[in-house]
Formats: C-alpha cells, sequence, structure tokens
C-alpha cells in the first residue's frame, strides 16, 4: 500500500491494521512533499529564526527559546515527558491502524519533518515491531499527546512493542532481533510524530467498519423477528420511503423485502382474516430507525475518512507560500462530535433490537409460547435471555452520553478547552460490543420464534440464515446455557459467516 497523505479509506485501513502480510511504504509523492517541507524548515533555522516546537518549549513553555545545541534532546526529553498512559493497552490492530494513519498525516508535507521518520514508522509496521500504546490519559487537544507518545518512543527505541507471545517486551529486544535501527529525532520530529487525532481516529474508524456489518446484520435479525411475529411486510413497500426520501429509510426498506421474499409460507398463513390493523413500531418502523443508524454512521464514516487524510501537526509548513503558521488543526472536536453522534445512533439501534426480542417473549405481543419455550414453568425459555439484552441496552444509555460537552482545561491554561475525542471513541467501540450480543439474542430468539411456527417456513435469506444457525445452535425444545448459543451466534457474526449467507443467498445488503 503506497501511503500519499490522501488516499485513506474506511476499507483499507481495516485490510492493513487487520492483515500484518500487507506492506506500506511512502509513496514518491508524498516522499517529495515531505523533503520540500524539511528543506524549508531547515533553511528558517539556519537563518537563527525561533519557531515554535523546533527550537522553544511547548505548550505553557513556548516563549522559552532552547539552544541549537539542545533541539535533539528537546525532541526527546518531549516524547519521554509527555509518555504518562495508563490502562489497559490498545490492540495491536489498533495501534497497527495508528501508525498507518500517523504516517499518511506526516506524508502529506505540511510538518516539515524528514520523509526517514515516515519510513521508520512503517518500517517498524511491516516488521510487526507494534508498539504498546496504554488506551487513557489523551483528552484530545492539542490531539492524542499520551498515547501517541508511547507510540513515538516505541519508534525511537525506548518503549514496550508486543513480543511474539503477545506480552510487552522493551522494544530493543525485537530491534536487536530484526537487526533494525531505531529513530534519531531531530528538529520539530517528536512534536510532529504526537500532534494529531490518530488515536481516536484509528480506534474509531475500525469500529465503524464492524458497526456497519451489524448494520446489515441488525436488519436480518429484524425481519427474521418480524417473520416470528407474524408481521407485515406492508410498512416497507417503496411508496412509503419516497414520501420521505432519507436515503437509509429506502435502504432499509428494500433490504428487508430482499431478505424475507415478497412473502412466504408464514406471511400467507396470516395475509386475511388477520385482525390486527398494524404491528409494533419495532417491527413497521425499522426502515425509520434502522435507517437513521445507516444515514448516521455514514455520515460518521465521512468526518473520519477527512480526518484520516488531513494535516493535524502545529505549526504547519506551508512551504511553496513561505509560511509556518501555529494553528489549531490538531484539535480533536470533529472526530469527537462525529464518536458521540455515531454512539447515540448505534445505542438507539441495539435499543430497538431488544424491544423485538421482548415481544417475542410475550404472549400479549405474539401468538408464541411465553418466553419461546414448549414447556412453560418446568422451563424459563428465553425469560433471561431478554432481560440480559435489557441490561446492555442501559448499560449502552449511560456510556452514549457525549463525551465532547465536557471539556478540563490543561497545560496551566493554555490547553483550555479540549475536546475528549479519544474517550469518545473508547465508548463508541464498548457500545458496539453490547450491540452486537443485543443482536446475537435476537437472532437467538427469533430462531426459536421461526421454528414454533412449522411446519410453516421462512423464505429467501431469513430461512437460509436460520438453518445455517441451526446447524451449530440447535432448537430449544427445554432449558440449556443459553450463554454458549449468544457467543456461538455472535462468533457467526464476527466471522462473517451469516453475511456471506446473505450474499449468497440475495446478494449484497445496501449501507
Amino acid at each position: 500500500m503506497q501511503i500519499t497523505g490522501e488516499n485513506i479509506t474506511l476499507e483499507n485501513l481495516y485490510e492493513i491494521a487487520t492483515k500484518p502480510h500487507i506492506k506500506a511504504e511512502l509513496s514518491a509523492i508524498g516522499r517529495a512533499n515531505m523533503q520540500k517541507s524539511r528543506d524549508y524548515i531547515e533553511g528558517r533555522i539556519s537563518k537563527g529564526e525561533v519557531m515554535y516546537g523546533v527550537n522553544t518549549g511547548f505548550g505553557a513553555f513556548s516563549s522559552v527559546r532552547i539552544s541549537d545545541s539542545e533541539i535533539e534532546q528537546l525532541q526527546r526529553n518531549l516524547i519521554r515527558s509527555h509518555s504518562v498512559g495508563v490502562g489497559t493497552p490498545f490492540t495491536k490492530t489498533e495501534t497497527r491502524a495508528m501508525m498507518v494513519l500517523r504516517a499518511n498525516a506526516l506524508a502529506k508535507g505540511h510538518s516539515g519533518i524528514r520523509p526517514v521518520v515516515v519510513d521508520k514508522i512503517l518500517e517498524f509496521l511491516n516488521n510487526d515491531i507494534i508498539p504498546v500504546v496504554p488506551s487513557q490519559g489523551s483528552v484530545g487537544a492539542s490531539g492524542d499527546l499520551a498515547p501517541l507518545s508511547h507510540l513515538a518512543l516505541t519508534i525511537i527505541g525506548e518503549g514496550e512493542a508486543w513480543g511474539p507471545n503477545g506480552t510487552p517486551v522493551h522494544v530493543q529486544d525485537l530491534l536487536k532481533t530484526k537487526g533494525i535501527q531505531a529513530l534519531e529525532l531531530k528538529a520539530k520530529e517528536g512534536l510532529s510524530m504526537i500532534n494529531g487525532c490518530q488515536v481516536m481516529t484509528a480506534v474509531g474508524l475500525l469500529s465503524l467498519w464492524q458497526a456497519r456489518r451489524l448494520l446489515f446484520l441488525a436488519d436480518l435479525a429484524g425481519a427474521m423477528s418480524l417473520e416470528g411475529l407474524r408481521g407485515s411486510r406492508k410498512p416497507f413497500d417503496p411508496l412509503i420511503s419516497a414520501t420521505r426520501p432519507h436515503p437509509g429509510e429506502a435502504k432499509t426498506a428494500r433490504n428487508l423485502i430482499k431478505l424475507m421474499g415478497v412473502t412466504s409460507e408464514i406471511a400467507d398463513s396470516h395475509a386475511v382474516n388477520d385482525p390486527r390493523v398494524q404491528d409494533a413500531y419495532s417491527l413497521r418502523c425499522m426502515p425509520a430507525v434502522h435507517g437513521a443508524a445507516k444515514d448516521a454512521l455514514r455520515y460518521v464514516v465521512k468526518v473520519l475518512e477527512t480526518e484520516a487524510n488531513s494535516s493535524t501537526d502545529n505549526p504547519l509548513v506551508f512551504a511553496d507560500d513561505n509560511k509556518v503558521l501555529s494553528c489549531g488543526n490538531f484539535h480533536g472536536m470533529p472526530v469527537a462530535h462525529a464518536m458521540d453522534f455515531a454512539a447515540i445512533a448505534l445505542s438507539s439501534q441495539a435499543s430497538i433490537s431488544e424491544c423485538r426480542i421482548s415481544k417475542m417473549i410475550s404472549t400479549q405481543m405474539s401468538e408464541l409460547p411465553a418466553f419461546l419455550t414448549p414447556n412453560g414453568g418446568l422451563n424459563s425459555g428465553h425469560m433471561i435471555v431478554q432481560v440480559a439484552a435489557a441490561s446492555l441496552v442501559s448499560e449502552n444509555k449511560v456510556l452514549a452520553h457525549p463525551a465532547s460537552v465536557d471539556s478540563i482545561p490543561t497545560s496551566a491554561e493554555k490547553e483550555d478547552h479540549v475536546s475528549m475525542g479519544t474517550i469518545a471513541a473508547r465508548k463508541f467501540n464498548s457500545i458496539l460490543k453490547n450491540a452486537e450480543n443485543v443482536v446475537a439474542m435476537e437472532f437467538l430468539s427469533a430462531t426459536q420464534a421461526l421454528d414454533m411456527l412449522a411446519p410453516l417456513k421462512p423464505n429467501a435469506a431469513v430461512k437460509a440464515v436460520r438453518d445455517h444457525i441451526r446447524t451449530k445452535v440447535p432448537y430449544a425444545a427445554e432449558d440449556r446455557i443459553f450463554n454458549k448459543d449468544i457467543e456461538a451466534i455472535k462468533a457467526m457474526m464476527l466471522s462473517d459467516e451469516l453475511t456471506d449467507v446473505i450474499k449468497k443467498t440475495v446478494g449484497d445488503l445496501e449501507w
């Protein structure tokens, strides 16, 4: 993969982060842009000019002039002093994504540093020398200072990296084994390695890739629940979506019809003389609710892809315009707002999934046996499946509280407004995991409901996926440890087994 400063997408970032065999290199245009910027900075240094972060202190120490003989020590001290992250480390996959994004931002050529800095980041990446980066400690102000400092600390040979057995080791152990030299920092390079939002953006984009898959699966789970509840397909008529042209609504309606087919044995069984006029909101409002989540997450992906291809350093170097400009491009608020929006959208998506589970276990809301068990009383059935789903939905309500509305002054009031964007990205990842479990629970209940309607059968992808789930999760004629079933279904979701079944049966769904 060529790193150009302009070419990161959700898809190619996920590919390179999750597949270590994919190698990355600085493109010729990126190298030329970086070299031009570096030559310009070195020219101004040679004239004795004072420039923030080049020959001054940082933050509240920006007025302190640093002598030329101490410039390299200044950069090393910056990385060491800022490496104060705590907590559980980010995963190797997340850190790989951070390294790609950091390299891409620098490749734009507005940081005034040598191309060898990006070469070295990518050399570590390509040789699977992945820094251990603690997940807590960033307020998303001058970007992700603490976590990016741990990343940079490893690149300069002083931090920890993930060893062959998955435990942290001192990076020097790996460098000696692989015959690789650490980076020696020159003027401005330490600062440029840690200014920016690459941590929050990396965590956000990787989570969004998984969230997109979950939205496809949520449409499928909803279609299966609708069949199990003998719901109507009429709310998915394209005439309805045309009167309210939000893109996600029409796409969801088309997805649902594609997944269920225009009719089925189950649908035909209640098409005549059905006393019900309308289904519950969690069924007939799927286009509106699922569609709104799709629209929200598409917007968030666009914001984060823009961020991934941006210059987020300070100061920024514009060699052609003869300017070095102090700025605030490192501030994480664009990402923070977007990730908070994504958290709200996905929490809502999980909530409507839980509503459908609740309908399936209730004799007041369905014609199914109470709690989806054929021998209620002796068996509790899916009683606590719904309780667990409700717990996760409630937890998401707390996690969906926006991080970006908070701010706390840092660096002696110099950095007086911060984004908390990394917290927003981390919270979204937690919401995603909860939502995956809720949808897995809906699959469990929906397959049980469908089997209880036998010999009537569903059609299209609903039947194909129900049959696939049944290869590992059998019908529950009596109580068993349903946690095992939920884990088995979630494994099918995360391995793309279920989406593969959809594609083979009815083709791609719309996003």
